[in-house]
């Protein structure tokens, strides 16, 4: 499915593989559905970044005066001009390769139940969608609307797995 509003996917991760294709469609979705997740995403131009932990860790510093590890970071953009001359910014999500592979690896239940073959395909997936919906309006500082976050999330992703539209990412083993 091709993204109906311009998307903009970076890999800064040093050793992660991002089927750009796949992340495309993932968007795509989840703004074909919008309606299902308070009116979905923002209009405008979407950035989504891939991340080291380090990298990540930095900007939570720089941004929100926390420099620990974090798993996803939203930034809200700004809307399109009245005269629609700009297509505007509907946000940036930065995400965590590493994140998702310590989760995975802690021994953590995921929030994604899944296959163990497609753990951290899932999971990383999950960060994006966590993302969007961050800007679609969802919270998740308080229990109240934490549990809302959850509770969208898994439809998203029941929604992401029907469609056949889980990108594979892949983590390439550090170098010696």
């Amino acid at each position: 499915m091709k993204p109906a509003r311009p998307l903009s996917i970076a890999n800064r991760h040093p050793r992660l593989r991002v089927d750009r294709r796949a992340v495309s469609a993932v968007i795509a979705t989840l703004d074909a559905h919008a309606a299902k997740f308070r009116g979905g995403c923002p209009p405008g131009e979407l950035s989504l970044v891939f991340l080291s932990d380090a990298a990540l860790a930095e900007l939570h510093g720089q941004f929100l005066n926390d420099p620990t590890v974090t798993d996803v970071i939203t930034f809200e953009g700004e809307p399109a001009a009245p005269d629609h001359s700009e297509t505007g910014l509907a946000g940036e999500i930065c995400v965590s390769a590493d994140a998702a592979r310590r989760h995975l690896s802690s021994g953590k239940k995921s929030r994604a139940p899944r296959a163990p073959d497609a753990a951290f395909s899932e999971e990383l997936t999950l960060y994006v969608v966590h993302g969007w919906l961050h800007l679609a309006g969802y919270d998740d500082l308080q229990p109240a609307k934490k549990r809302a976050m959850r509770r969208a999330e898994a439809r998203a992703m029941k929604l992401l797995r029907a469609g056949g539209d889980l990108p594979r990412f892949a983590l390439r083993a550090a170098s010696a």
